[in-house]
């Protein structure tokens, strides 16, 4: 089966690629902005510039029978676009829509959109998990453009045929993580004191290999047909829990002090980080029994044992 992958050349796509390349009945395709080097041999790169409204993609698309669509304008903190919505639609909407309209008229079975958490909202309190088939309550643009983008996908299916899955992740990490996990690696390994010993908050998060097996199980899988899934590690964290055990796969007890997480909420409002205090002191869980049932899916690797594999590709790259 032919596959073309967009975002090749990122975080999630880089796994995906080493995955996917050891399975002899794939013929891969990675579609990146720019020239990349240190792919596969396998895997053939295809340079397509920025994924927008009038991107011409029939000539990657003959033959494929599996799309799957990770490339996107992130989520940025602190975003300086006068109109990020805007922004975040020419690639995510646009783009999406026009890359799926193309692999629809080319005879396209399935097309797998890697969406975000952010569809379902920002966080809410312990105990109250977002369900893959509740109502989207996005809350910046980033969410706004994926959710639309969801909208779009689903009247195409249904007008086209060509399957649709959506999967919706959480915080991924994993080797080679970057932006906060990577600082708070950075921390832990240098021993600086970190006040948040006293967060009682829970925190779904999944490791970059648990994503990439859902995504690999919904190349073929049948009932995944049309369907939107969460995913996670199915282990949450408080923040507190997670800095002892990342500080225990880096060989670096974690320093923590037991500050109350309001006074760290009402500090970070102080220096204009309130959306950095929500991630380390709010509660954001998912529930993935949808996923695990419908798939007959588990996460293949245990928290710890990802935290382990992430904190040894930091040493082996970051730390001196």
């Amino acid at each position: 089966m032919r596959v073309l992958l967009t975002g090749a050349s990122g975080f999630v796509g880089q796994g995906l690629l080493e995955r996917m390349s050891v399975r002899v009945d794939l013929e891969l395709i990675a579609a990146v902005r720019r020239p990349v080097s240190g792919f596969p041999e396998c895997v053939s790169s295809q340079v397509v510039g920025g994924l927008e409204a009038d991107t011409d993609l029939r000539s990657l698309l003959d033959g494929v029978g599996v799309v799957i669509h990770s490339a996107a304008r992130v989520h940025v903190m602190n975003d300086t676009s006068s109109d990020p919505l805007t922004e975040f639609r020419k690639v995510n909407v646009d783009g999406t829509l026009n890359l799926a309209r193309q692999a629809a008229a080319a005879g396209v079975r399935r097309f797998i959109f890697i969406s975000s958490i952010k569809v379902n909202g920002e966080g809410a309190l312990v105990g109250a998990p977002y369900f893959a088939d509740a109502q989207p309550a996005p809350m910046d643009p980033y969410g706004i453009s994926k959710m639309e983008a969801e909208q779009g996908l689903r009247a195409l299916a249904a007008e086209t045929g060509m399957e649709v899955v959506i999967i919706r992740p959480v915080l991924v990490y994993g080797p080679g993580v970057k932006a906060n996990f990577l600082s708070m690696m950075r921390w832990l390994h240098k021993g600086v004191p970190l006040p948040f010993g006293a967060i009682h908050n829970r925190r779904s998060l999944v490791a970059l290999d648990n994503l990439v097996d859902l995504i690999v199980t919904c190349i073929d899988h049948p009932a995944a047909a049309n369907q939107t899934f969460l995913v996670s590690d199915g282990e949450d964290l408080s923040t507190t829990e997670l800095l002892h055990r990342m500080g225990t796969a880096l060989g670096k007890p974690a320093r923590l002090l037991p500050l109350p997480s309001r006074l760290i909420e009402v500090g970070a409002a102080m220096l204009g980080k309130q959306a950095l205090a929500q991630r380390l002191c709010g509660s954001l869980q998912v529930d993935i029994s949808k996923t695990c049932q419908l798939l007959n899916w588990t996460p293949p690797v245990s928290v710890d044992e990802a935290l382990r594999k992430t904190a040894k590709h930091f040493m082996e790259q970051h730390a001196k």
